[in-house]
């Protein structure tokens, strides 16, 4: 017979024309192969979208200052005379006023049910100063206002405003003996703040009975390390200030991590699970497939086709079948949970975060790559029993 790949490319082509005839048994592989595509990528994208919000937060140019030892805001403590210092070191930005671009601030956790439940939930409280709009100046009011300091008023993030009860403009809410206005919706681009209220830190300290801070955000004059260096030396040598300094970045990248990871370990069980059970279907129906077609391809082998050109004609089969479950799985993914919204606990702070699923263009090629392992090892087996099987006996039984 002629080279190899030709042989390859004539019995893959017979395999290919007789799957209508072996419909049920090969919707059975892409069907289950889908389910693991979908399943994987689904849960992948929680996990990216996750990710991704919270890391989309904050600039390099921008540090949080927490007590030392403290990795999160809320095991955290700032004392006023310790934010005042803060702000006035050398390397912190100041606006056009001269005014430095540091805001002392307080994060309390407050109840609210989501929309349509009755169980309260955390979500995060922010207690700002004037200076936090100048720093986070990707923060975007797209209704209402801005509240009043000295006044119980909030703006609240758009995430947080559509994901639970009573954060329209206009609604009152009360938290601790304390009634709130909601006076404004406020974007900062997607990251974690949107999950947020935010009010004056002083009317916040006052109505939660609070006497200091629990961090301190700020914009470096310079956003260089050597410059954030120079800042940690000058905490460093002043006794009174026991602080620790990341920029913005690292700090939310580190609270992301448990819960991502989490996420993807939860991810894989599931879709590992499933993956056995495609596999299996796989088995199944590729034997099916051999057994059906005993003769042909020992007829075949008879008149000189190879071993070698049938296992791999098996296996492109399978890895085919697979290629379409993947696609099948990694579509249907994309169209339902593509920007689809969620809020869930973040381990680090125990406050909810809202978020978008983001099924990506690496989350679908992994999908696709879960497939065609599926399919491979689906095919490897029935191949090579189809390469093994005596002529004469396949052509006897057959």
């Amino acid at each position: 017979m002629g080279p190899p790949f030709k042989e390859i490319a004539q019995i893959t082509l017979l395999n290919v024309r007789t799957i209508p005839s072996r419909l049920g048994t090969s919707l059975v592989v892409v069907v289950g192969i889908a389910g693991v595509v979908g399943v994987l990528v689904s849960v992948l994208a929680m996990s990216e979208g996750f990710r991704h919000t919270l890391a989309s937060t904050g600039r390099p140019g921008r540090v949080i200052m927490l007590r030392a030892g403290s990795d999160s805001e809320l095991s955290s403590g700032v004392a006023r005379e310790q934010a005042t210092l803060l702000a006035t070191l050398p390397g912190i930005a100041r606006d056009g006023a001269g005014r430095p671009l540091a805001s002392a601030e307080l994060n309390v956790m407050v109840d609210l049910p989501k929309k349509g439940q009755t169980a309260p939930n955390n979500v995060p409280f922010r207690g700002v100063q004037p200076a936090a709009f100048g720093i986070r100046d990707e923060l975007r009011l797209v209704e209402g206002r801005p509240f009043t300091r000295g006044v119980r008023e909030v703006i609240v993030g758009r995430k947080a405003s559509r994901q639970f009860e009573g954060l329209e403009v206009g609604s009152h809410i009360a938290f601790r003996d304390s009634e709130w206005v909601v006076v404004g919706i406020f974007t900062t681009g997607g990251d974690v703040h949107e999950s947020e209220i935010w009010a004056d830190a002083e009317v916040a300290m006052s109505a939660f009975r609070r006497s200091g801070f629990q961090s301190v955000t700020a914009t470096l004059a310079d956003a260089s390390d050597a410059s954030l260096a120079a800042l940690k030396e000058s905490i460093a040598r002043d006794r009174r200030l026991s602080i620790n300094v990341l920029r913005q970045p690292e700090y939310y990248a580190r609270q992301a991590n448990v819960l991502a990871t989490l996420i993807d370990v939860l991810g894989y069980s599931v879709a590992t699970f499933m993956a056995i059970g495609a596999t299996f279907g796989a088995l199944n129906c590729m034997y099916s497939a051999i057994a059906s077609r005993q003769v042909e391809i020992a007829t075949l082998r008879a008149i000189g086709f190879g071993g070698a050109p049938v296992v791999a004609s098996v296996l492109i089969e399978s890895l085919l079948l697979a290629l379409v479950g993947g696609a099948v799985g990694g579509g249907l993914a994309w169209l339902y949970c593509d920007g689809a919204s969620l809020s869930t606990l973040n381990f680090s702070t125990f406050s909810q975060v809202a978020f978008d699923f983001r099924v990506t263009r690496g989350l679908l090629v992994r999908g696709v790559v879960w497939a065609l392992a599926i399919g491979a090892v689906g095919g490897l087996l029935p191949a090579v029993r189809a390469a093994r099987l005596p002529v004469t006996t396949a052509l006897r039984t057959g």
